[in-house]
């Protein structure tokens, strides 16, 4: 029973905002510099030095680009969703602040994803857009996206706009599933998964371990990102308790305020 306690206690302390505000600050240097490396490699090799492909020619380089951002932007609405049940069940307001701020970090990724697609589609498609079931419901997740944006700042109540986007969030993440297996499900135009984690590529180790690094860089920068929002929302929060005017008077004595 104690070895089980002492194993939740990491779960209970991340929903203090102290304690998460400091453990944030000391991740978010590694998680910014990450990025910045493996995107800089990744970018720089996909595009400069891999392989044309043999069908697509050098069009198939926006995949550096367009992959990482559609996997980003599923995976930063499961993170939504998963913060919705915990803010639900456990009541912990440090879950609001992931939903409150991820949602607009996902919308954009959202957005750069149907982007980046419509510019690879005009090639290889002939069209910039076609109601595919994976385009389609991508753009879907863009709509949920800007509901729970809109959501969040329609309802003057804290504690209810959290409710109420926490359960949007949760019957949105349906959505995640039908884009992952629309391919699989309906007869589209688009293309399978071009990479995944549990299988092995069916590109040429040049082509695939440069998005490998996008891909990485990519979850580092929404990483950083993401801890950059919430410190600053935890601190907008909380910004009548005893542990904030002690953070600010420590930045004011290390010269980090003026």
């Amino acid at each position: 029973m104690k070895s089980n306690t002492l194993n939740w206690t990491w779960f209970h302390k991340l929903g203090s905002p102290k304690w998460f505000y400091g453990l944030s600050g000391r991740l978010l240097p590694w998680f910014s510099v990450a990025a910045a490396l493996l995107i800089s490699i990744g970018v720089v090799w996909g595009l400069a030095f891999a392989p044309p492909d043999y069908q697509q020619g050098n069009s198939f380089r926006i995949i550096y680009i367009h992959v990482p951002a559609a996997m980003l932007a599923q995976s930063c609405y499961v993170l939504m969703a998963v913060a919705g049940v915990v803010g639900l069940v456990w009541k912990m307001k440090i879950a609001d602040v992931v939903v409150q701020c991820a949602a607009p970090i996902g919308a954009w990724m959202t957005a750069l994803a149907l982007a980046t697609g419509a510019i690879w589609g005009k090639p290889t498609w002939g069209a910039w857009w076609v109601w595919d079931a994976r385009l389609t419901s991508m753009l879907i997740l863009l709509f949920l996206y800007f509901g729970l944006i809109a959501l969040g700042q329609a309802i003057s109540n804290r504690d209810s706009a959290a409710k109420a986007c926490a359960v949007l969030a949760i019957v949105g993440v349906i959505n995640i599933p039908i884009i992952k297996f629309s391919v699989q499900w309906w007869n589209t135009l688009h293309q399978g998964s071009t990479f995944s984690f549990t299988h092995a590529p069916d590109m040429p180790a040049a082509m695939w371990l440069p998005l490998l690094f996008t891909v990485l860089g990519f979850y580092c920068f929404f990483g950083a990102v993401l801890l950059l929002r919430m410190r600053l929302e935890v601190l907008k929060r909380e910004a009548r308790s005893s542990w904030v005017k002690e953070e600010i008077q420590q930045a004011l004595g290390r010269g980090d305020v003026r």
